[in-house]
């Protein structure tokens, strides 16, 4: 026999007479249903593999900068020379070769090297053992020669990524190619040059006028990028940007009369383009 009601507490009766009825008995049911999925829950949990804290290396970020492009050269909405300048002279290396000098552009990071094109006529003074690449940051390294063209003037170092530390290479900046800017470029615009000064450390920075994307000159039996400006000795392998600081092309020569001519973008990929799959093919092999 149960209790009776006056021997039970105030609470315990109120949940007596709630499960008297239907609301009691759909009550117990929901009670036993939670309790069911609590246990199902822990089971299902206990299933997992236990939590890994997970790190990131050094490298691993630096290559997630490289595939996200946040090494690339920012460049500008609106045109503006001397803006435009002050990101792209983080681009420009000076080549020392000797007592002689030349200028080349961060043409492309990778993973495990930094590629630098130039002129392949001031790779004619290249050698290893007395020649290096000094870097806007204040870096001095050595290179290897990658490969030169045989149709333009037109070549590319290599510098192996172990001569860097990580924070040392997410300083640097590539430039920025994009050839769909280039085919749109009109007769007029405003461009700038800018190359390797006498001194080390030294940038040279020359606002132009850009005449024709490509002029054959016989003076280089080529097709060049042309216009009205100025560039001196030791700027060959610089760069030739538009207002925006989009790369249109590779100081090449001047002449006294204020005029440049400059490899165009177009011939400069096509180079590289080239050269990267023979590469590819010999790692195959």
């Amino acid at each position: 026999m149960g209790p009776k009601v006056a021997d039970v507490p105030v609470k315990e009766r109120c949940f007596l007479k709630m499960i008297r009825g239907r609301k009691g008995f759909r009550f117990i049911i929901l009670c036993l249903l939670l309790s069911s999925m609590q246990v199902q829950a822990a089971s299902y949990l206990q299933t997992l593999p236990p939590h890994l804290i997970q790190s990131v290396s050094e490298q691993e970020i630096y290559e997630g900068m490289i595939a996200l492009g946040m090494l690339e050269c920012p460049v500008l909405e609106k045109a503006d020379c001397s803006k435009a300048y002050e990101n792209v002279k983080n681009c420009i290396v000076r080549i020392g070769m000797g007592n002689a000098h030349g200028s080349g552009l961060i043409w492309k990071l990778e993973a495990d090297r930094v590629i630098v094109a130039t002129n392949k006529h001031v790779l004619d003074y290249w050698q290893e053992e007395d020649s290096y690449l000094y870097f806007p940051q204040g870096y001095y390294m050595d290179a290897e020669l990658v490969g030169v063209s045989d149709e333009y003037d037109v070549g590319f170092l290599a510098v192996d990524n172990g001569q860097f530390a990580y924070r040392e290479l997410e300083q640097l900046r590539s430039v920025s190619v994009h050839l769909p800017v280039y085919e749109q470029l009109v007769q007029g615009e405003e461009i700038f040059c800018v190359g390797a000064g006498p001194e080390v450390g030294e940038l040279l920075f020359y606002e132009a006028q850009l005449e024709e994307t490509r002029r054959y000159i016989a003076d280089f039996d080529a097709y060049m990028l042309y216009g009205y400006g100025f560039a001196r000795t030791g700027m060959s392998g610089g760069g030739i940007f538009d207002g925006y600081g989009n790369l249109i092309g590779m100081v090449t020569g001047g002449t006294l009369q204020n005029e440049i001519a400059g490899v165009p973008l177009t011939d400069l990929v096509k180079v590289y383009e080239g050269i990267a799959l023979s590469q590819a093919k010999l790692g195959d092999r």
